[in-house]
């Protein structure tokens, strides 16, 4: 991604992380959103006829062949909710016609914003997966009760997604999201229940 593009991490990411043994290979790779789910970020207009490049936050971009429509929210203020008329992609940036909009100057002030679905229409999870908008601010504690700190970002690693772990006065724990590491995922409570293997600490 290039330095002027806007980031894709945020709560509403819809993009999921899974919890496997560290045997496995490649995991699906960043707080609840009890009603929306980010999908992308408009990163700029393209051409002239009211076309938006998008940055997806989704597993895979091809996602947006399914969705219909999205919400488009700029900061707190939402713009408003437009039917998708066209979708083309560009390497990994997807590029978005909405009905209705046919002007660039109707979507150049759109820069930065973000676009949104209902969670009901959110990806089907299997075992062992959350949606990243899930597990970031969640308490985690250790298996004897102890506070460790909030989830504040997911990072990919390529073997398994890592959980940055922001501790009050100390510096971020860097948890791996294997079984021997992740004893529990409390959505409903957001809590989740960890165990210290040897040198986390030291990392």
């Amino acid at each position: 991604m290039k330095a002027n593009e806007p980031s894709p991490k945020g709560e509403g990411d819809m993009r999921l992380s899974c919890i496997r043994n560290d045997s496995e290979a490649v995991t699906k790779f960043l707080k609840n959103m009890t009603t929306d789910l980010r999908v992308g970020v408009i990163i700029k207009a393209h051409g002239i006829k009211g076309e938006v490049k998008v940055y997806p936050t989704t597993d895979s971009p091809f996602r947006f062949d399914e969705i219909t429509h999205v919400k488009v929210k700029m900061q707190d203020r939402t713009l408003g909710d437009f039917k998708i008329s066209g979708v083309k992609y560009f390497k990994d940036i997807v590029i978005l016609k909405f009905k209705g909009i046919d002007d660039i100057n109707e979507v150049e002030k759109w820069k930065g914003a973000e676009l949104y679905i209902p969670r009901e229409e959110g990806a089907e999870l299997e075992d062992g997966e959350y949606y990243i908008a899930d597990i970031i601010g969640m308490k985690v504690l250790t298996e004897n009760g102890e506070t460790l700190g909030t989830v504040k970002d997911v990072l990919e690693t390529g073997a398994n997604d890592v959980y940055v772990v922001e501790r009050p006065g100390g510096k971020d724990l860097m948890i791996p999201a294997i079984k021997q590491c992740i004893l529990d995922t409390d959505i409903e409570n957001d809590v989740m229940t960890v165990h210290l293997l040897d040198g986390l600490l030291d990392l």
